[in-house]
């Protein structure tokens, strides 16, 4: 969330900064002007005007850019939250998993028989990976806690795409 808080605060700052300094040279620029309108001829009175006008079509362009930049980063902190949100009840879901095994939870337990229920897509492509040791009911799964990190690491690996995606791309 403070994420996309900060990269909200940056765009509006930038934003800004850029409308003060777009504002501050066209104020420059039609000061010139006037101090040299009055010393020009028609014809370079008439090449004045399209240059005014070409800066015009080049500022709202550049504020129009900017504005789908916003949206698209808007748009893909967004989708980056609902992924976190995802993969957060997939840590939680394997996490009660290895608890549940790691304790020895009864089998014949119905919530124990959801969580395994629940995990089991997750796990699966994951099972009999590494030896889990054993001690009566009591088993530390070596395999699940492999895959968390993966998840992990696939989770992290999609939230920098996404981050690359957001930024602003800079012309060099």
């Amino acid at each position: 969330m403070a994420d996309d808080r900060t990269l909200e605060v940056e765009e509006g700052r930038r934003i800004e900064q850029y409308d003060a300094m777009k504002n501050t040279a066209r104020s420059e620029i039609q000061e010139k002007t006037r101090e040299q309108a009055e010393q020009l001829t028609s014809n370079e009175q008439g090449r004045v005007e399209r240059l005014g006008n070409r800066f015009k079509d080049e500022a709202i362009t550049e504020v129009q850019q900017t504005e789908r930049e916003v949206k698209r980063a808007r748009g893909t902190a967004r989708t980056s939250q609902i992924i976190d949100y995802i993969f957060y009840l997939i840590y939680v879901v394997i996490g009660m998993r290895i608890i549940f095994d790691l304790f020895g939870a009864r089998e014949s337990n119905a919530f124990d028989n959801f969580v395994d229920a629940v995990s089991a897509p997750f796990l699966a492509p994951f099972q009999n990976l590494f030896p889990d040791p054993v001690s009566g009911r009591f088993q530390l799964r070596f395999s699940y806690l492999a895959a968390l990190g993966i998840y992990v690491v696939l989770h992290l690996t999609i939230n920098g795409f996404l981050r690359m995606l957001a930024h602003r791309k800079t012309e060099v």
